[in-house]
């Protein structure tokens, strides 16, 4: 993993954990971890804290790229810095092109752009910044919902901890299902799934309520999609009147409450279809709609697919990951 000056902590420390984890879980063999940087030695991070490198990249020879599987670079503030460093970009071309794979969490995308690894294929960034990937590198084809992106050979993620769910996809990659799941349970994170999948959980993709009344409220709503999520009932949960409770709903998270109960419910449902295997009817059930056609409509309303479609697209998804094929 490529590390600089001002780089995201949590971008190589994530990362670097689930697959140390890995390789505790293989019983050792699997991975050997190394850390280069500019300078080598310690590398300011752009938080409180520093890594100690491995290696600079000037000490990085021909022949420890000849052994090398996969080239990751990190992001975060000091990647601008870095993009315009020509050294580093240097060293991110000879370092992609002896690897097996490439990747790059959060705006290291955009240093494997200035390198020109991601011209003609799909990518993604943190969310703030995908506008601005998108802009300076019109060759790239940018993804701005994707928590990952896997384009051949080149795998780009999102956000910071994004950097974990790349992780485990290549876990899975390299060593099975039961090995990302495993580490995955260790990091109490969810398994990721292949790319394509929203950034934002239901919780997120709406504003969070600033009140704690409707935090509360809001967090119950989503353990409870099967509940009774009638304005009438919310309003009577937070002891406020319903005109009132409309009103202020509205104004804390944007969204009405019957606009905020179908949405964490079509979460629901996708990651029930995701992650198991129960029928239409009985999902659509534990996840609050009234039937499977209800489920289906707004499935179809809002992905232009069935949910039989996509729970067909999503295992299609995993055994080409599984198999080392793209994405469909």
């Amino acid at each position: 993993m490529l590390a600089y000056p001002q780089c995201q902590v949590l971008d190589v420390a994530g990362p670097m954990e689930a697959f140390a984890m890995a390789d505790a879980w293989a019983g050792g063999g699997a991975y050997r971890l190394r850390l280069v940087s500019p300078g080598g030695g310690l590398v300011a991070t752009s938080g409180p804290l520093r890594l100690a490198a491995d290696a600079a990249m000037a000490d990085v020879s021909g022949a420890d790229l000849a052994g090398l599987d996969t080239f990751i670079v990190a992001g975060g503030q000091g990647s601008l810095a870095a993009k315009r460093d020509p050294r580093v970009i240097d060293f991110v071309r000879r370092a992609a092109a002896a690897a097996r794979r490439v990747a790059s969490v959060c705006t290291g995308a955009f240093l494997l752009a200035e390198a020109g690894l991601l011209d003609g294929r799909r990518a993604t960034t943190h969310w703030f910044d995908a506008a601005s990937l998108a802009r300076s590198y019109p060759a790239v084809a940018v993804d701005a919902d994707a928590v990952f992106v896997r384009d051949g050979s080149v795998w780009t993620s999102a956000g910071i901890t994004a950097g974990i769910d790349l992780a485990l996809a290549l876990i899975e990659d390299d060593l099975g299902r039961a090995a990302a799941l495993a580490v995955a349970r260790r990091l109490v994170v969810y398994m990721m799934r292949p790319g394509g999948q929203s950034q934002f959980s239901a919780q997120l993709r709406m504003q969070a309520p600033a009140s704690r009344r409707l935090r509360e409220l809001v967090d119950w709503m989503v353990s409870h999609p099967d509940g009774d999520l009638s304005v009438a009932a919310l309003a009577g949960r937070c002891g406020l009147g319903e005109r009132t409770f409309l009103r202020r709903f509205a104004a804390e998270t944007g969204a009405t409450p019957a606009k905020y109960v179908e949405h964490l419910r079509f979460e629901a449902a996708r990651q029930a279809l995701e992650t198991s295997t129960a029928g239409h009817d009985r999902i659509a059930r534990a996840c609050g709609f009234r039937s499977a056609e209800v489920m289906r409509r707004v499935f179809q309303r809002r992905l232009g697919i069935s949910p039989s479609d996509y729970r067909s697209r999503f295992q299609s998804a995993i055994r080409a990951t599984a198999t080392g094929g793209t994405e469909p």
